[in-house]
């Protein structure tokens, strides 16, 4: 089956949602963000090698044994510090964001160090083996800095909401996911591409929740409901065009996926300008307050109209005439 292949400036091609100044800006995709140091743990991986092959050439079956464990304690500790990588990569994805509940580049670089020290240990010399699973360990961490200890943005955040949000955008995410498989299997570009566009949208409300989970109540609907019919309505749109390709029903679906990023960013901008109305109420309740107290704003903090206030030289006049 042929493949349209396209993109944003292609004929017909659609902009990423949020214009082009904020594409590659928004929630990532679970499994999207990728860390620059990702590709290390491969060259580890392949620097432990001669461990794996020289092993088949020890004279003795106790010297095969720690060769192939050595290598294989390598290996897991890499695999262990890819996850944390990759973990780490999708906390700093996030505006807000928990600390990974395992540190894993912390077991990763235990695990590199205790491979190497297994790998190079021979009888009668353990501790120099020690020493350079140690030397190794330190090395670890060096080139892979450590695991993200403290969460991020969550000060004055109820955590059992953010918690029921954490569940809820979770389990959107999987409806996302079934949209995005199911439309794979009718091979064309620019319906992928309108699919994507609607995921961004729906990951832009997921965003805004997660930075203020009082809003779960607003958006439940949209993360449960419509996504779940919008994942049906793609399973049976593909079923059906799969079986003979309809403009008509290919009409209708890109509409209802119009429908719904309209609905999905019309709910982003309201909890958006519900946060700013919010702030600009605590602004002004704060300058109440300091107004009651006596204290008076510096004059660089806002610009405020003071054409009722008499000039310098009004006053002047006024203690002349007091006089």
């Amino acid at each position: 089956m042929a493949i349209r292949f396209g993109g944003k400036y292609s004929p017909g091609g659609r902009p990423a949602a949020g214009g082009e100044a904020g594409a590659g800006m928004g929630r990532p995709a679970p499994g999207q963000a990728r860390h620059p140091l990702e590709s290390r743990t491969k060259w580890v991986t392949l620097m432990g090698a001669p461990l794996l092959l020289g092993a088949f050439f020890q004279g003795d079956p106790l010297g095969i044994a720690t060769s192939l464990l050595g290598f294989g304690i390598l290996a897991g500790g890499m695999w262990m510090t890819r996850e944390g990588l990759q973990a780490e990569a999708a906390y700093d994805a996030r505006r807000v964001a928990r600390r990974p509940a395992i540190p894993r580049k912390l077991f990763g670089g235990i695990l590199t160090g205790l491979g190497i020290a297994v790998g190079a240990s021979e009888p009668g010399a353990f501790a120099g083996a020690a020493v350079l699973g140690f030397t190794g360990a330190v090395l670890h961490w060096l080139a892979f800095g450590p695991d993200p200890m403290r969460d991020k943005g969550m000060e004055g955040v109820d955590s059992f909401q953010q918690d029921r949000a954490a569940r809820m955008i979770e389990e959107a995410e999987t409806h996302l996911r079934g949209m995005t498989d199911a439309i794979q299997r009718i091979r064309d570009r620019k319906l992928q591409a309108r699919v994507a566009s609607f995921a961004t949208s729906a990951r832009a409300l997921f965003e805004r929740v997660e930075q203020n989970p009082g809003a779960l109540a607003s958006a439940r609907r949209y993360l449960g409901v419509y996504l779940i019919g919008a994942r049906d309505a793609t399973v049976k749109f593909v079923d059906l065009y799969a079986q003979s390709p309809d403009a008509a029903a290919q009409r209708d679906y890109e509409a209802l996926l119009a429908d719904l990023e309209t609905s999905f960013q019309a709910l982003s901008q309201r909890l958006h300008d519900g946060v700013r109305t919010d702030m600009d109420i605590e602004i002004e309740v704060l300058r109440e307050r300091l107004a009651r107290e006596g204290v008076r704003p510096p004059a660089s903090a806002a610009l405020e109209d003071r054409s009722g206030e008499p000039t310098a030289a009004e006053l002047l006049q006024a203690k002349e005439r007091t006089r």
